[in-house]
């Protein structure tokens, strides 16, 4: 039986927020863990913040682009051997009314928030079949309710939601366990923001999501919670 101890998760755009406290929750529990962010420094940094919790890897890595995923897999071969859990939670938020959305902000909301995706587990799903392992993807409850200005981040993460849906029952055939994660506020720096301990008390808190995280892959075998949704317990005051 493979322990905790052995196993590795790679998680993309894990240099902050809901990503680092992914990264902080699976390290406690015993996992090696790979971090990737677009910038080299964010990723080393990230790895360094880490490294006191167990063993990681930081990965410059650009989702939107399918050869420096497939590099990034590579990478953690070459170092652990193998991969048993993908979490994809790479993303950005861009908000605009349709009359002012741009071109070039939807491709990149698309291409940040859906493709890659799509390119993160076609660069590990084979390895991810071969440890039977897990892929989340962090969705949203953008990715099941609309809002004005919200054309392309509403788009991508209902394509998401939808797309990751149809990835389970793709591999759950070769047991491995395929869920989306659909957060409602989470006290990060997304869409700019700063965080604020005591503004932000009332939001989901990072490490909130990453003892989800956690809690999913402890899940009994028999078992796939294939869509979460997950929101602060009061409403904003």
């Amino acid at each position: 039986m493979t322990t905790n101890n052995q196993k590795v998760a790679l998680i993309t755009g894990g240099s902050k927020g809901i990503g680092l406290g992914i990264a902080a929750a699976l390290l406690r529990s015993g996992y090696k863990v790979a971090v990737t962010s677009r910038s080299h420094e964010s990723a080393e940094a990230a790895a360094r913040q880490l490294e006191v919790s167990g063993e990681v890897l930081g990965i410059a890595a650009d989702v939107k682009d399918l050869t420096s995923q497939q590099r990034a897999v590579q990478q953690i071969l070459d170092k652990w051997g193998r991969l048993d859990v993908l979490v994809a939670n790479a993303g950005i938020g861009t908000f605009a009314p349709i009359d002012e959305l741009d071109v070039k902000t939807w491709q990149e909301t698309i291409d940040t928030n859906l493709t890659g995706v799509f390119y993160s587990i076609k660069a590990c799903v084979e390895e991810i079949k071969r440890t039977e392992g897990h892929i989340i993807t962090i969705s949203s409850l953008a990715g099941t309710n609309f809002f004005a200005n919200g054309a392309a981040y509403n788009a991508s993460k209902f394509g998401l939601t939808g797309f990751t849906q149809a990835v389970m029952l793709d591999l759950r055939k070769y047991n491995v366990k395929v869920c989306t994660i659909m957060p409602g506020s989470v006290a990060t720096h997304f869409n700019e923001h700063e965080p604020d301990a005591e503004k932000d008390a009332w939001k989901i808190q990072p490490e909130d999501i990453g003892q989800l995280v956690n809690d999913l892959l402890n899940m009994h075998p028999r078992t796939l919670p294939s869509k979460i949704e997950i929101r602060p317990t009061l409403p904003k005051s």
